[in-house]
């Protein structure tokens, strides 16, 4: 597997690698600060739903060590703690990992010895840092699963979702370098994933790095890919899923599902548990994230549309449920009806 790490916690301090600078240079972030951590997520210096999650426990363990050099205590520390808790929440909306992370390091803070609290979440950081490689590997040992005993596999994927998104090998990539180590895999289509390139730049950095067979190509090639290249399978992640299966991801992904409809090829989204939303019914209540205009308008500075012109930015869309096959997940593969698939996995997850 590439030996490239989205994040890494070094004596007291979070140290990023800097996807916006991917693939041209390695350049890596060094966060003593939650006020950093927070700037790093909203950027997409740091970003896959999975990373972020940790990346935001680990930004809470910050918060706390500054309150602590600023000789807060009790109340005073508290507040100041679930201020920045606010922060990095607010850095991505869509994400529910975020969230996610944040709402479990605040109770545990709050059920923790004052004394004991920085040890105690900083090994619960490094918790769910280890937790999510395994994950990772369980979930990918469940996609292949739904593979076994084909050959010369065509997936198409689209954005990252790999070791630069996560702390493990991958959620859906996770999937597809499964399927390469058991020599499955006859090529990979990448979505260049427009606006910001993260399958061109960063997708395509991991498929080279690990020698998987791949192709790029731009968005729109999408359809044309699936009506002419024989694609088996599309297998993306997702950042945010509601409790009936519709799924946020990377802006693209529901053109991506109604495409997979059409051709009759099955659509696969893979995601651990704190990806799912319990909370949410349907995926009219996600929050989509919209985000700076210069990043449609130019690329690294330079302007590939007039300088004021108007611009829809949207990071996120919603594949609805009805036009997914599977949902992958560290305990199995979720199949229609999801409701009722949802409803049993989230029992065995309090089991």
């Amino acid at each position: 597997m590439s030996a490239l790490k989205s994040l890494q916690w070094e004596k007291g301090e979070l140290v990023l690698l800097d996807q916006t600078k991917l693939p041209d240079e390695i350049a890596y972030i060094r966060c003593n600060s939650h006020e950093q951590v927070a700037e790093a997520i909203k950027v997409l210096a740091v970003r896959g739903a999975p990373a972020i999650g940790v990346a935001a426990a680990y930004g809470m363990v910050l918060a706390l060590q500054q309150g602590l050099a600023k000789g807060l205590s009790g109340k005073d520390l508290a507040a100041y703690f679930e201020e920045a808790g606010k922060r990095l929440d607010a850095a991505r909306p869509t994400a529910v990992n975020l969230s996610w992370a944040v709402k479990v390091m605040t109770e545990l803070f709050h059920h923790t010895e004052e004394s004991r609290a920085l040890s105690v979440l900083t090994e619960k950081a490094q918790a769910m840092e280890e937790e999510d490689k395994h994950l990772c590997d369980a979930m990918a040992d469940n996609g292949a699963r739904l593979f076994a005993g084909k050959k010369h596999l065509r997936i198409l994927t689209h954005c990252n979702t790999g070791a630069l998104a996560t702390c493990g090998i991958g959620t859906a990539f996770g999937v597809i370098y499964r399927l390469h180590e058991r020599g499955q895999i006859d090529c990979v289509y990448a979505d260049e994933t427009r606006p910001l390139l993260q399958g061109a730049r960063l997708t395509g950095t991991e498929l080279m790095a690990n020698h998987i067979p791949c192709r790029l190509i731009s968005d729109n090639m999408a359809a044309y890919v699936m009506a002419h290249e024989h694609i088996d399978a599309v297998i993306t992640g997702a950042d945010r899923i509601a409790a009936n299966g519709d799924s946020a991801n990377k802006i693209g992904t529901y053109g991506l599902s109604i495409l997979a409809a059409y051709h009759h090829i099955p659509f696969f989204i893979t995601a651990p548990f704190s990806t799912f939303d319990f909370s949410i019914s349907s995926g009219k209540e996600i929050k989509i994230e919209e985000r700076n205009p210069e990043e449609v308008r130019s690329y690294h500075g330079v302007l590939a549309a007039p300088k004021d012109m108007p611009v829809l930015n949207p990071a996120f869309d919603v594949a609805p449920h009805e036009l997914i096959t599977g949902i992958i997940t560290e305990k199995g593969v979720l199949t229609p009806p999801y409701d009722a698939a949802i409803k049993k996995y989230e029992r065995s997850l309090q089991l």
